[in-house]
């Protein structure tokens, strides 16, 4: 089944490609919030240093080894906010590695303080851009990428600023593996509608979506995030958008 240039909530964005939204070294919004508990920001300092990619460097030929053991396969959630999916998806698949990608530094310091807590071994962090980590990763090296609530940049002065560009649909065709997956969660119709428009004109994924519950409702397993539990108490439907790599 092929991607239809439709969207859930009928709105059409009219999207630029946004090609220079994210170029090495961009990037967009605040890094710092709260001030860090004091056992918080000793994360920061001991634990996160051990589990933090560094990019500076070439890739490595396969993103599996950097977890002890190597994983079966790797998926990549950008933008893991107070990180409740990514740690339960650790737990539920423990011979999968996973890779967070959160640029604000209480994000990273609530996430470290689930994984020293519970001992979880298979996640690795990067804070940073998730652009220029995708565009670090070797080819065809993860099976999966979550973008769950993602800030919508709702001005249109700003929707350069949203991480869903034709540059970034590109690259992440690059980096999944064929059969991957790039799963996208937003309760923001105006960017479910500007994501359905962005991988309709790429010929590299296609939408599962054969009927309106595989987008109105989250797939099996789907742990609701704490923003996401926000959004249906104030009344927001969110839509659950999957689309394949193909090729």
């Amino acid at each position: 089944m092929s991607i239809a240039p439709r969207d859930p909530a009928n709105h059409d964005p009219s999207p630029g490609d946004g090609a220079d939204a994210h170029s090495p070294r961009s990037f967009f919004g605040r890094r710092k919030g709260h001030k860090l508990r004091i056992h918080q920001a000793d994360l920061i300092e001991h634990l996160l240093p051990r589990l933090a990619l560094d990019i500076a460097g070439p890739s490595p030929l396969s993103l599996a080894g950097l977890f002890d053991p190597p994983a079966d396969e790797v998926r990549l959630e950008i933008g893991f906010g107070g990180g409740e999916h990514l740690i339960a998806e650790a737990h539920a698949f423990p011979d999968t590695g996973f890779i967070g990608c959160e640029p604000y530094v209480n994000g990273m310091a609530k996430i470290l303080t689930q994984i020293e807590a519970h001992n979880i071994g298979n996640i690795r962090l990067f804070a940073g851009d998730a652009a220029e980590l995708v565009a670090w990763a070797p080819p065809r090296s993860l099976d999966r990428i979550d973008l769950i609530h993602p800030d919508p940049w709702p001005k249109r002065r700003h929707w350069k600023r949203r991480f869903v560009q034709d540059a970034t649909v590109a690259a992440m065709a690059r980096v999944l593996k064929p059969g991957g997956e790039f799963r996208f969660v937003s309760d923001i119709a105006d960017y479910c509608a500007w994501t359905l428009a962005h991988l309709a004109r790429s010929t590299d994924f296609v939408w599962t979506a054969e009927k309106a519950s595989d987008w109105r409702l989250p797939w099996p397993g789907y742990t609701m995030t704490r923003y996401g539990v926000k959004a249906e108490r104030e009344g927001r439907q969110a839509a659950y958008l999957r689309f394949r790599r193909i090729g």
